[in-house]
C-alpha cells in the first residue's frame, strides 16, 4: 500500500485507526484515532505513558510515542470503519529498545545484513470458553479423543467460519481449521510469511479471535494450560530461511539428511543450544510450565515437549523436521509474545549459523514412552523461575536480543514470579494446616 494513511482512510471508508503496540508481557495497547487526525499521528506518533503498561519505565519518563507502520495496516473485517495498525515505539526521538516490535525489527535487519531472510508460520491454538472463563463453551464437547471432531467443529461453525472468512478477505491464505486435541480447543492455519509480517498477523489474529468470540457471546483464550487434564494451547512455529531476494529456501537441500541444508542444521543447532534459555521467551508465564511438564492428558498425550531433542516427522520432540527445507519448533505456547517469539528464534538461529552449531544427535523414538532412555539431552525448565535463570545465564542470547530489552524483561518477569510465589493457595492449606 501507499504510505499515506489519510488517503487510505478516504479510499476505504475508515473513520478510526487503532494505533497499537505490544508490551513485554504480550499485552496489546492501543489508542483509537479519528481519521481526521491520522496525518499528524503518522508523523509524530500517538502518545502513551509507558509505565502504565508492562514496560520497564517510570512515571517520570516522557511520553512514549507509538509511530504507526503503514505497511501493517489492516481494516477490521468485522468493523470496516476501523483500521488496526502496528506501531514502533520511540522516546526522545530514539527507538525504545525494550519494545518487542523494535527488538524484532533490529534482529531482522541484522539477519538481512548477513544475507538471511527468515520466514515463519505459527499455529496459534485457542479455547472457546464461557464468558466467566470457568468452562469450555460447548457442553456437548466431551469426547476423550476430541481431536478433529467434526460434530464439535460444526457446533462452533459460526465463530470459526467468520474468523476464516476474515482471513480470506485479508488475503492471508488460510488453508485449514480444526477442532484440536482438547475439548473446546481449535486451531486455524494461514500461510507463512516474512517474520515481521507473521508477527503482525499473529498479533492481529489474537485480537480478531477474541473479538469475534465476544460477538458470539463467548470468550477465547490462548492461555497455555487453562484446564487441568486437557491438552494445553501450543503455538508451534515453522521456520525456514531464504536468500536476500526471498526466492530461494537456503534451508532446503535434498542431498542432506531430512532435506535440511548445512545452514539449516546450524540454525537448528542454535535453537538447541539456547533452548532452555529461550523458554523464558517462548513460554513466558507461570502457567506455561503446567503445559510443558504436564502429566498425560485425557486424550492420552500432552503434545508438548519436556526435553531438548529433535527428530524427523515425530511430534513427541521439541523440534521436528516434517519435510525438506523447514523445521517446526513445538516449544512455544499460546502466551508467547508474537514479536518476541520471532525475535528469539532469529537470535538463537543466527548464533547457531555464526558458530556453526551442531544440533546434536537426532532421535526418532517416542519421547513420551521412551524419553527416559535418552542420555545427555537437557530437560526443559520446570518453572518460570528456572527459565528466567537460564535466560539470565545465557550471555550471548541476552546480548543478541539487546541488553536493554533483556534487563527490562528479566526485571518485570522476576516481579511476576515473586508475586506468584507470595500468593497463598488452597493447596498450601490442604497440605499444611494439620502439620
Amino acid at each position: 500500500m501507499g504510505n499515506d494513511l489519510a488517503a487510505f482512510a478516504k479510499e476505504n471508508g475508515v473513520k478510526y485507526f487503532m494505533i497499537s503496540y505490544t508490551d513485554l508481557f504480550g499485552g496489546q495497547r492501543a489508542k483509537l484515532v479519528p481519521a481526521q487526525a491520522i496525518t499528524d499521528m503518522q508523523k509524530d506518533g500517538a502518545g502513551f505513558a509507558g509505565f502504565a503498561t508492562w514496560l520497564d519505565l517510570t512515571p517520570a519518563h516522557p511520553d512514549m510515542l507509538a509511530v504507526p507502520d503503514p505497511d501493517s495496516v489492516i481494516q477490521l473485517p468485522w468493523k470496516p470503519e476501523v483500521a488496526w495498525i502496528a506501531a514502533n515505539c520511540i522516546m526522545d526521538e530514539k527507538s525504545v529498545e525494550q519494545a518487542p516490535r523494535n527488538t524484532l525489527r533490529r534482529l531482522i535487519d541484522e539477519a538481512a545484513g548477513d544475507g538471511m531472510h527468515v520466514k515463519t508460520g505459527v499455529e496459534a491454538e485457542f479455547f472457546l470458553i464461557s464468558p466467566d472463563g470457568k468452562t469450555i463453551s460447548d457442553e456437548y464437547d466431551t469426547a476423550s479423543k476430541p481431536c478433529y471432531d467434526q460434530q464439535a467443529v460444526m457446533r462452533r461453525y459460526d465463530v470459526i467460519a467468520e474468523i476464516c472468512d476474515h482471513m480470506v478477505a485479508l488475503d492471508w491464505g488460510p488453508y485449514q481449521n480444526d477442532h484440536e486435541d482438547a475439548n473446546g480447543q481449535f486451531e486455524m492455519n494461514w500461510a507463512f510469511d516474512d517474520a515481521l509480517a507473521t508477527a503482525d498477523k499473529h498479533s492481529f489474529f489474537k485480537f480478531m479471535v477474541k473479538s469475534v468470540a465476544e460477538k458470539h457471546g463467548l470468550r477465547a483464550t490462548f492461555m497455555p494450560k487453562p484446564f487441568p487434564g486437557l491438552t494445553g494451547n501450543g503455538c508451534h512455529a515453522h521456520i525456514s530461511m531464504w536468500d536476500k531476494d526471498g526466492k530461494t529456501n537456503v534451508f532446503a537441500d535434498n542431498a542432506m539428511e531430512l532435506g535440511l541444508s548445512a545452514k539449516g542444521k546450524n540454525f537448528l543447532g542454535g535453537i538447541m543450544k539456547h533452548a532452555s534459555a529461550l523458554a523464558a521467551i517462548t513460554n513466558p508465564t507461570v502457567n506455561s510450565y503446567k503445559r510443558i511438564n504436564a502429566p498425560r492428558t485425557i486424550s492420552g498425550a500432552t503434545w508438548a515437549p519436556n526435553s531438548v531433542t529433535w527428530t524427523g516427522n515425530n511430534r513427541t520432540h521439541m523440534v521436528r523436521v516434517p519435510g525438506p527445507g523447514r523445521f517446526e519448533l513445538r516449544l512455544p505456547d499460546g502466551a508467547a509474545n508474537p514479536y518476541l517469539l520471532q525475535a528469539v528464534i532469529i537470535a538463537a538461529g543466527l548464533d547457531g549459523i555464526r558458530s556453526k552449531a551442531d544440533p546434536g544427535k537426532r532421535y526418532d523414538i517416542d519421547m513420551y514412552q521412551f524419553g527416559h532412555t535418552v542420555e545427555g539431552a537437557p530437560k526443559l525448565p520446570l518453572n518460570l523461575l528456572d527459565a528466567l535463570r537460564e535466560f539470565d545465564n545465557d550471555k550471548s542470547l541476552k546480548a543478541a536480543l539487546g541488553e536493554e530489552f533483556s534487563s527490562a524483561y528479566l526485571k518485570l518477569k522476576h516481579q511476576e514470579w515473586n508475586s506468584y510465589a507470595s500468593h497463598f493457595t488452597q493447596w498450601e492449606r490442604d497440605h499444611t494446616l494439620d502439620i
